[in-house]
Parts: structure tokens; sequence; C-alpha cells
């Protein structure tokens, strides 16, 4: 096999399969990229054996033929080199690195295309077309929420749904839950599916910011294409948790803040919580919210910011990470926290210790849900 590529564009192809290989050991054939070259294109597959990634990029071919490589060291070979041409050359396992403008070969010992897990084509599976910003808004607004506890493994993926005419994401962790809606217009019924997530991650990453992707949620498995590349990921197999019934109803009462002004103040007052315990201190007031982080080994740290609110002093402890991750893709000038009050009031404060909602003004298509903590 032989053929000539542009360096610059091959590491673009090859910067995503990094993304999708998992284990360094050039040992492992997982470690390696499949290449084929055929029909003027080169095409490159990538798999840690739960997901899947294909890409074609156009080559001058001298000579067609397929072969593994070890991705890692391909890849820092490449970020060395000029950019421009570079030849590819194999012969038996020897695999021949060899840019066109430098006195420089790089020899790459290769594995035989057999060994290589199958990667089955999409080119019969039935794929429906979403806006490729929403369904990134989508991932950005829930991954984050997937639990990381093993044991509970149906909550380690996004909850993917088509409900009507909506289409939903759902991640929890058990003490936090976040949820987004679109629009589901055009798009067929499909058997609701939990995602991992780190097929959402690389779509987040490489998925463009206009036009549409393809998506086909089919059997136990998740395709993705767009542009040249095309994903495939194993499906999480279990019961997602009713999520509907988390979700508050009926909250009376809101306080909104300026988000610059609440994660500025997080950043200061957080820098003196107890890390293992990740609690936060709100108490409302009119007009000013007060963030506390509690007495800790470290110290401690308070900070009043204004707040619109009118009403009876409020207080609620959070796990501050549930509130810094929304921000983060929370895109508006203000944020909201919805609630009801404790009706068992101590004293001239009250506390709310049920479920609390988080959103944007105005509100968009997402929600954070977030358990208060015990003081």
């Amino acid at each position: 096999m032989k053929f000539t590529f542009d360096r610059d564009a091959m590491i673009k192809e090859i910067t995503v399969a990094q993304e999708i290989i998992t284990n360094k050991s050039p040992v492992s054939i997982l470690s390696n990229i499949l290449v084929i070259a055929e029909n003027d294109a080169l095409t490159i597959k990538a798999t840690d054996s739960t997901v899947k990634f294909t890409t074609t990029m156009p080559v001058d071919i001298q000579e067609e033929g397929r072969t593994t490589i070890f991705c890692d060291k391909f890849m820092g070979i490449l970020s060395q080199l000029p950019s421009g041409d570079v030849e590819f050359d194999q012969k038996d396992i020897e695999v021949v690195i060899k840019p066109i403008a430098k006195r420089f070969t790089a020899k790459l010992k290769s594995q035989t295309s057999d060994k290589f897990p199958e990667i089955g084509s999409s080119e019969n599976i039935p794929f429906f077309e979403i806006g490729s910003k929403d369904f990134k808004e989508m991932i950005k607004h829930t991954m984050f929420a997937v639990s990381d506890d093993r044991n509970r493994y149906f909550m380690t993926g996004v909850y993917f749904l088509k409900n009507g005419d909506t289409l939903t994401m759902v991640a929890t962790d058990g003490r936090r839950l976040s949820c987004v809606n679109k629009s589901a217009a055009g798009i067929p019924d499909f058997t609701p599916a939990i995602i991992p997530t780190k097929i959402l991650s690389c779509i987040l990453k490489n998925a463009p910011d206009e036009g549409n992707i393809q998506v086909s949620v089919i059997e136990k498995s998740l395709f993705v294409k767009f542009g040249n590349f095309e994903f495939s990921s194993v499906l999480i197999d279990g019961q997602f948790p009713n999520y509907t019934k988390v979700i508050p109803e009926g909250l009376t009462q809101s306080i909104m803040v300026n988000k610059a002004d609440l994660d500025a103040a997080l950043k200061r007052t957080t820098i003196m919580v107890d890390k293992k315990v990740s609690r936060i201190i709100f108490k409302i007031s009119s007009g000013e919210l007060r963030l506390i982080s509690p007495e800790s080994d470290s110290g401690s740290a308070d900070e009043i910011i204004p707040c619109r609110y009118e009403g009876q002093n409020i207080s609620m402890a959070l796990n501050f990470t549930y509130v810094t991750d929304p921000l983060k893709v929370i895109d508006s000038e203000n944020v909201v926290f919805d609630f009801n009050v404790n009706e068992n009031q101590v004293g001239d404060e009250a506390t709310i210790t049920k479920a609390v909602i988080m959103h944007g003004d105005p509100a968009g298509d997402y929600i954070h849900v977030i358990m208060p903590m015990n003081y």
C-alpha cells in the first residue's frame, strides 16, 4: 500500500480517532487505527470496542491496500512534521512515513487488518436529521449530570427519547437532574435509549455549530453522521428512572440573580469549602443573596451579592458543583431559582429542603433540578 496525504488534513482526522482510543499500549489492536486506501480515498477507522469511528479523506493513492498502525506513534510523528505532503509506504509489516519537504524517515510496525474489530456499515440504517446546534445544546445541558456510580450503571448515560412532538434528553445522579426538550417535528418514533457519555463528548467536540446532523437509534446502538465523520456506540442496557416524578411542580417562589455575579461569588467563596462535602449556604433576604462557605479546617468565607427577591428570609444548603455546572451552559444574563419554602419554619428564617429548579431568564427549553443538602 502506498499513498501521499496532506499532513494538516491527516492530523484533523487522527485527532478524532485518538478521542476514541483509550488503550495506549502498542500491543493491543485497539490502540491501532485501521487505514484503507482504495477508490481514490483513505478510510480511517478507530474503536474501543464500544464506540466506533469512521472517516474518509482524499489522498493520492499509488497502490491500494489496508493495514493497522499504532495511532499514538503515528500522531506523534505527524505533529513534529512541517505542513505539506507526506508519503505513507507499507511493505510487509513495515510502514515508512516520509515527508516530501524533509530528509526524514520514520518506520512503524503494522499489524494485519484482519485482527481489527469489525466496524459495520450504516448503509441500510434509517437516519433522521436534527439541527446540529440543537443536538449539541441538548448534550451540553445534560452530560455533566450523569452518575459516576457503576453500581447504578443505568444512570451513567444520558436518556434520549421522543415523546409526541418533543425530543428529550435527561441525566441524573440521584441528587440532581438536568432535562432539555427540543421540537421533534419530522422525526420518526424510536425506542428510548441510554447513551454513553463518551460518544456524546465526541459529538459535542466535533459536530459543526450550523446545519444538520444525522442520527439513528436502532436496536442497541446509536449512529451519528456529520460531514465525513461517522460515530456509533453500543447503548447502555437498563431501565432509566421515571424522571418526571423528580421534577417538582407548583413552585411558588423564586429568586433572580445576575449570572456573572453569582459565578464570580461562587468562585471566591468555594475556595474555603471542604471539597469532601462541597456544601455552600444560600441565605436569601429582600434584595440580597449571601453565599457562605461553612467553617472548615481551612477557614470560611462569605459574600453578599444583589438579587431580585421580596419576601421572608430563607436559606438552603446546596452542593456548589450542582450550581456551577449548569452556570457554565446557561446562556442568559440572569439565573432563576424556583422553590417552595419548608412549611415547618424555625424562627424568623425559613428553609428550603425540597427540590429547587434552576434555569435562565427568560426560561429556555431546559431545567436543572437540585436537591438541597442537610446543614
